[in-house]
């Protein structure tokens, strides 16, 4: 090692071998400070915070007395800002930070309340009246869930409270509120055109509290990567914290009663957002949108109570959504629409105004091992829409108020390997509209209700093990599949149990192959007027019935062959035998 002289300073510095870099490295990381530093106190020593930072060098602190200090600041590179004090807890952050205010002059002050530098910290301050914050507007807009409010990308910041551009610096325990823009702004600085590298910020933003800003709490923009952890940020203009081309760390942090999402991911943001809960916001807990590029990773977070859904994707984007816990939302759990493909992996979605899971607008989801229950329309629900399609591997879908799947107009869905079930009522388990067609293959369908499957549209069923529940030789219809006029349904090698008819198909489309029927009542297939000819062969139905018959077709018929019935005996038999 050299030792060298800060003329400037009169301090001694070193310059560091390649050898010893990385140790340097971690020495700064974890706030190790020059042997020389000193501590600048204000107002003992400045009058203004700004005074006391550029008497600052490299590794000195800037100690600020409790007090409200009206000026807007830039921080120098290395220098810590923080206030006195210690971490006791206040009303809504440390007692501290509380009483430490920068007040930025409203609408008449010029840059952002605080301006952080390269390795700098700023620790335990109140940023406020940066802009001007609208109490009316706010109310409007949170009133109407921000409908309508303009859209605009988040990536243009404006005037932020604290701002982060192209620097790696710390930004801990603050309150930053009631400001005209964006609480805390993290901007990458692009390269392109430039003739520069990029600058992105890999900063830390932990512990602050963001509320009543009139643009987001926190927002991550321009190729962000900031780890922004532990957090508070509630009753925001927009989002909670919002990301436009950025790609940050968000974990653990609260977001609720904002204007629009907990959280709001668009333009390309590719963030992994874990561990936070997302409650009691205007819109969706956590919101994803704006194209294909738009793909985050988005697990383990509890998203409820959300004046719609609990976690909203559209416009393209391309979200991993994996176990989470969505619930009590005002609408889906989980809502996919406008042509979105998220992968839905392991989530549990319950007791929601609609849907668990819901797509619409011509989505393009996969749903793998969800558990949608106790919702208050369908367990997994498919609207009408142009063209939409999906994959549903091993759900479990139960006791949900009306379907457990419901797949209207418009959509091609694949269900395989799920549990869906439901007690009681009438609705059936599974519907398929006019329109929609549906490919199932080894679920188990039970429950009571009018119909396991109950179709107008195009579906095949196979391999697939239909267990009744409430089983009804008269009254309201009760069958395995119920195929409506214009139905196509093509049935193979599936295990019915407990229905009144495995089928029932009425001016229908109707082949059924290698299924086996226990426990119906009369006819295993009751088939009505087929609008083509009805094909049924190589099936086997139990009955203890003498007289049941394994079909019932009136009209026209094509390959009617090879169908066995076989006496099933009963308890009573036995013992007599016995």
């Amino acid at each position: 090692m050299i030792s060298i002289l800060d003329s400037r300073r009169r301090r001694p510095q070193t310059v560091y071998s390649f050898v010893t870099i990385s140790l340097l490295m971690v020495f700064t990381v974890t706030g190790a400070r020059d042997s020389a530093a000193v501590t600048i106190r204000v107002p003992q020593d400045h009058a203004t915070i700004q005074a006391g930072i550029d008497a600052a060098g490299p590794g000195d602190t800037v100690l600020v007395a409790p007090g409200t200090y009206r000026e807007r600041i830039r921080l120098t590179e290395r220098v810590t800002l923080r206030s006195v004090g210690n971490e006791a807890a206040g009303k809504i952050g440390l007692k501290r930070t509380e009483a430490t205010i920068i007040d930025g002059g409203g609408a008449t002050g010029t840059g952002a309340g605080v301006q952080m530098a390269e390795a700098s910290t700023l620790d335990g301050f109140t940023i406020t009246n940066v802009g001007l914050y609208d109490d009316e507007e706010w109310n409007k807009h949170h009133a109407t869930q921000g409908e309508l409010q303009p859209y605009e990308h988040i990536g243009e910041p404006g005037t932020t409270g604290v701002a982060v551009i192209g620097v790696t610096c710390t930004v801990r325990n603050n309150i930053v509120r009631h400001n005209g823009n964006t609480g805390i702004g993290i901007l990458g600085i692009p390269g392109r055109n430039l003739g520069i590298a990029d600058r992105r910020t890999h900063s830390l933003i932990v512990a602050n509290v963001c509320y009543r800003n009139m643009g987001g709490g926190i927002g991550a923009m321009k190729g962000a990567t900031a780890v922004i952890q532990n957090n508070k940020c509630f009753e925001n203009f927009y989002a909670g914290i919002g990301h436009s081309a950025s790609s940050p760390l968000v974990i653990d942090n609260e977001c609720y009663g904002n204007v629009r999402g907990g959280i709001g991911i668009s333009e390309g943001s590719s963030p992994i957002v874990r561990g936070n809960r997302c409650y009691g916001n205007r819109r969706a807990g956590i919101g994803i949108r704006t194209g294909s590029d738009t793909r985050p990773m988005v697990e383990d977070n509890d998203c409820y109570e959300n004046g719609m859904a609990g976690i909203g994707v559209r416009e393209e984007a391309a979200p991993t959504i994996r176990n989470n816990r969505c619930y009590r939302n005002k609408l889906a759990g989980i809502g996919s629409r406008t042509r979105a493909s998220p992968v839905i992996i392991g989530n549990e979605s319950y007791e929601n105004g609609q849907s668990g899971i819901g797509q619409q607008s011509g989505a393009n989801t996969t749903l793998i091992g969800n558990h949608c229950h106790h919702n208050k329309t369908s367990g997994i629900g498919f609207a009408a829409c142009d063209k939409g399609q999906s994959t549903a591997l091993r759900n479990r879908v139960v006791d949900n108020a009306t379907v457990a799947v419901g797949i209207n107009a418009g959509w091609s869905v694949r269900l395989i390997g799920n549990e869906l079930s439901r007690k009681g009522g009438l609705p059936p388990i599974v519907m398929v509209a006019a329109g929609a067609q549906a490919t199932f293959t080894d679920n188990t369908i039970e429950g009571g209700g009018v119909a396991g499957i109950r179709t107008s549209g195009t579906v095949r069923v196979r391999d697939n093990r239909f267990k009744g529940t409430a089983f009804r030789k008269v009254g309201p219809p009760n069958f395995a599949v119920w195929a409506l006029e214009g139905s196509e349904v093509d049935l193979s090698n599936n295990t019915f149990r407990s229905w009144r008819h495995a089928l029932q198909a009425t001016d229908a489309k109707v082949s059924a192959t290698g299924n086996t029927v226990h426990e119906f009542h009369n006819a295993a297939f009751v088939i009505e007027r087929p609008a083509t000819p009805a094909h049924v062969f190589g099936n086997t139905a139990f009955s203890t019935d003498t007289q049941a018959v394994v079909t019932s077709i009136d009209g026209q018929t094509g390959v009617v062959a090879d169908n066995q019935l076989k006496q099933t005996r009963t308890d009573a038999h036995r013992r007599r035998e016995e």
